[in-house]
C-alpha cells in the first residue's frame, strides 16, 4: 500500500514504511509571508559521469585530492553548485524519485552498492577522495540510514547533514490522541542517527540536522524526531531568532561539541524547498 500525500507529489517530502491510510490535510503548497529567493539555474563547469546509481560531478580545476560527498533528492543542480563554491569537492547526486522507501531500499538490498559506487566515482574522476560525507534532503534520509546501518560504511563516512528530513513511524502507526498528546517514535526508525550524532558530540564526526515545522501527521514530523534526538542526547534546545540562508528564519538550536541541530520556521512546501536551495551555504558549516 502506497502513502503519499499531497506535498510529497509536488516537492518529494519524505515517506517511510507503509502505514494504514489515514486522513491528511496536506501542508500549503505557497506561502506569502516572506520572499523565498531561488539559486539561479547555472550549471557550474565540470565532468559529469553517470554511475552505476547516480550522478558523479567534478567541479572544474578540481585536481588528485578531494572531499566526496552524496547528495540524496532534490534538484542534482544544487549540490553541483554547493561542490562548485566549495572547492575540492566533488559531489554524486542521487534523484530516485518520491518517498524515503526508494532511497533506503537499494543501500538494504545490497550492501556493497556503496563502496562500488564510490570506487567508480574515484576511477571515473582520479580523484582520491580524503574524506567522505553524505548529505540529504527530505525523503534522501533513507539512503543515510541505510548506509550508515553497514558498520564499515559508518566508519568510512566522516560527516552527515540531514536537511529537513529525518522522519519515523508513530508506534501503532498514528500520533498520540491521548490527555498528553506526546507521540511515540519508532526508535529503531531513528538510533543509527542517534549513534551518529554522539560520536559528533565527542569530536570524532560532524554532524548537522535541519528542520521546518511542517507536519505530515501519518508519520512524524522533522519537529518530533529532533525533539526524539535532542532528548535521548540529552542536550538543551535553545530558543533563537534570527535570519538564515535563502531568507529562512531560525527559531531553534542545539549544540554539543561538532553536533549542530537547528530549527527553522514554516510549515509550506515553499519552507521546505527553501532548506534545500540553502545547501550550499549548510555545506560551508559541514566542511
Amino acid at each position: 500500500m502506497k502513502r503519499l500525500i499531497f506535498i510529497s507529489l509536488a516537492v518529494g517530502l519524505a515517506v517511510s514504511t507503509p502505514l494504514a491510510q489515514q486522513s491528511q490535510n496536506p501542508s500549503p503548497m505557497v506561502e506569502h509571508t516572506r520572499p523565498h529567493p531561488r539559486l539561479p539555474e547555472v550549471a557550474p563547469e565540470g565532468q559529469r559521469e553517470p554511475l552505476e546509481l547516480g550522478t558523479l560531478f567534478v567541479p572544474k580545476g578540481t585536481k588528485k585530492k578531494a572531499t566526496l560527498f552524496l547528495h540524496f533528492h532534490g534538484n542534482p543542480l544544487i549540490p553541483e553548485i554547493a561542490a562548485a563554491r566549495a572547492g575540492k569537492v566533488a559531489v554524486i547526486s542521487f534523484q530516485l524519485g518520491s518517498g524515503s522507501g526508494v532511497y533506503g531500499r537499494p543501500f538494504t538490498a545490497d550492501p556493497q552498492l556503496f563502496p562500488r559506487i564510490v570506487a567508480e566515482a574515484a576511477a571515473k574522476s582520479h580523484l582520491e577522495f580524503e574524506r567522505i560525507i553524505l548529505t540529504s534532503w527530505s525523503a534522501g534520509y533513507g539512503a543515510v540510514r541505510a548506509i550508515l546501518r553497514v558498520p564499515d560504511h559508518y566508519t568510512r563516512v566522516d560527516r552527515v547533514m540531514l536537511i529537513d528530513g529525518m522522519h519515523a513511524s508513530y508506534v501503532g502507526d498514528a500520533p498520540a490522541t491521548g490527555p498528553d498528546l506526546e507521540s511515540l517514535l519508532v526508535p529503531e526508525d531513528l538510533s543509527i542517527f542517534a549513534t551518529f550524532a554522539r560520536d559528533a558530540i565527542d569530536g570524532k564526526k560532524r554532524m548537522i540536522v535541519t528542520h521546518s515545522e511542517i507536519y505530515p501527521g501519518t508519520y512524524a514530523s522533522t519537529t518530533e524526531t529532533t525533539d526524539w534526538l535532542v532528548s535521548t542526547l540529552g542536550l538543551k534546545l535553545k530558543a533563537v531568532l534570527k535570519w538564515g540562508p535563502m531568507g529562512t528564519q531560525q527559531l531553534s538550536e542545539a549544540k554539543s561539541g561538532k553536533f549542530q541541530l537547528i530549527g527553522y520556521a514554516g510549515n509550506s512546501a515553499p519552507d521546505h524547498v527553501d532548506q534545500l536551495q540553502s545547501l550550499p551555504e549548510y555545506f560551508k558549516w559541514l566542511k
